[in-house]
């Protein structure tokens, strides 16, 4: 009778929100889990049981000097894998650090980062792979720039509604980089502030002007284990973000006020079509370009006419989807991670659970301009309960002694989010605002809107047979 050697690893998580709080609760599901670690984590990390929180001491992992530092700690507690959840550290070389340093680590190098980290260069490199994108144009200087955009406007008639063109900053910018403009004016005053005021920095040197596409967005995580120019990129479960920060997609752009996994209006034929128009020339470029790209992706669609379109590639999973996604796996996540890293995710097979999840994000007052900090976190553990739902803590640290009913305090804009498995979405959706009923801080505000009617009633969620068990 043949045996079975279970090997336990230690992990370290490194980031610091509430993907990275939702990684490490996926991770201590796994039995082949002996410890996680979280550089820095949050307070939702600090509060889990065989968690501990690496202090940076306020340092960023895409410091060159931090990363050096977390190679050394990875080597003296003999940690086995690091995955890494935000794109700066990915863009500033992490990924290709660890590895230079004989380390197993889940992330693309710096040469796939930039599929994020320049929206120009992921755009020349959709064009040169014919992965279906809107047409664009890049902009180097902020006069021609601003002479596009005359002419954009100005061939439409004054008759006519005017059509919007996108402004996108080519560097990371937060969230903060991309401006939907419907007239010159608004137009005009991004790419002043962009280009000439330096609003993002050396982010918005470089501007994408990019025709204006319309229709739902969806978002597709996947892992990717491409080395040496062979490979395999494996498909999530859908999700669907949520940017605006009032009900009904009002008012500004945020990091993201919650998320549905699977999307109910993501129909078979465009999944089919994303794979052909979208994913499969994304793997052939990956291959072409000989990228070491051992990691996560995220696709950001948009479905026009039936058709889907790529908004944009992330190097990492995104956040909050990940907070809706990682619940509906029924697959060992460990054992996903480690199979990215040593090149056998083509034989890793993917589950997922029937059912979806509702997860929206709740946010300090002011947000996402200014906002208060230091609240402490009340939270009716017998009511949230009987919820079903899980906490994942954002901007939240634990403070000595514990208060409050959870020992949190706001530190950060998005705070939390509570993420409900449901048989189906409506039933989602109730288990989540019944959950966050269950927590209350000073200035507590959330979307009411998150797997809404249309989307939680749309028929049935859409993880056909072939992605429920890959």
């Amino acid at each position: 009778m043949p045996r079975y050697i279970l090997v336990f690893m230690k992990v370290l998580v490194i980031g610091g929100g509430g993907r990275e709080h939702a990684l490490a609760w996926k991770l201590a599901q796994s039995e082949k889990i002996e410890k996680i670690y979280a550089a820095p984590g949050n307070g939702g990390t600090a509060g889990m049981k065989n968690c501990e929180n690496v202090d940076l001491f306020g340092r960023d992992p895409m410091e060159e000097e931090i990363q050096e530092a977390l190679i050394r700690y990875v080597i003296k507690e003999n940690i086995d894998l690091s995955i890494v959840g935000p794109e700066a550290p990915l863009a500033g070389g992490i990924a290709d650090r660890f590895r230079a340093a004989g380390l197993a680590v889940v992330g693309p190098g710096t040469a796939a980062s930039r599929l994020e980290a320049s929206k120009s260069y992921a755009k020349d490199f959709m064009n040169k792979y014919g992965v279906r994108t809107a047409r664009s144009i890049v902009c180097t200087d902020p006069e021609n720039a601003l002479s596009v955009l005359r002419d954009h406007f100005g061939q439409q008639k004054d008759t006519e509604e005017p059509v919007p063109l996108v402004i996108k900053a080519d560097g990371l910018a937060a969230g903060k980089g991309v401006v939907i403009a419907a007239d010159l004016k608004t137009a005009e005053m991004a790419v002043t502030a962009f280009m000439k005021e330096n609003a993002l920095g050396t982010a918005g040197k470089i501007l994408v002007l990019e025709e204006f596409l319309q229709g739902p967005e969806v978002s597709v995580l996947a892992a990717v284990s491409i080395k040496d120019g062979k490979g395999i990129i494996l498909p999530f479960a859908s999700a669907r973000d949520h940017k605006r920060r009032f009900d009904d997609d009002q008012g500004p752009n945020t990091g993201g006020m919650g998320a549905i996994a699977p999307v109910p209006d993501f129909t078979v034929e465009m999944q089919e079509d994303f794979k052909t128009a979208i994913l499969e020339p994304t793997s052939t470029g990956i291959c072409e370009e000989g990228f070491d790209y051992r990691g996560f992706i995220f696709f950001g669609l948009l479905i026009q006419n039936g058709q889907c379109y790529l908004l944009e590639y992330n190097v990492r999973l995104g956040d909050p989807e990940t907070q809706a996604v990682l619940p509906l796996l029924d697959s060992d996540f460990a054992g996903l991670c480690k199979a990215i890293d040593n090149g056998t995710l083509e034989d890793f097979r993917l589950s997922w659970k029937n059912g979806a999840v509702c997860a929206p994000v709740a946010v300090a007052s002011g947000y996402p301009g200014s906002y208060r900090k230091g609240d402490p976190i009340a939270f009716n553990e017998v009511s949230f309960a009987k919820s079903g739902a899980v906490l994942f803590a954002a901007g939240a640290i634990r403070s000595p002694g514990g208060f409050a009913g959870s020992g949190l305090r706001t530190a950060g804009g998005r705070v939390l989010s509570v993420s409900a498995y449901g048989a189906n979405g409506y039933d989602a959706r109730e288990r989540a605002y019944k959950a966050l009923k269950a927590v209350y801080f000073e200035g507590m505000d959330y979307r009411r809107d998150i797997g809404g009617k249309a989307e939680s009633t749309a028929g049935p969620f859409n993880i056909t047979e072939s992605q429920r068990s890959q």
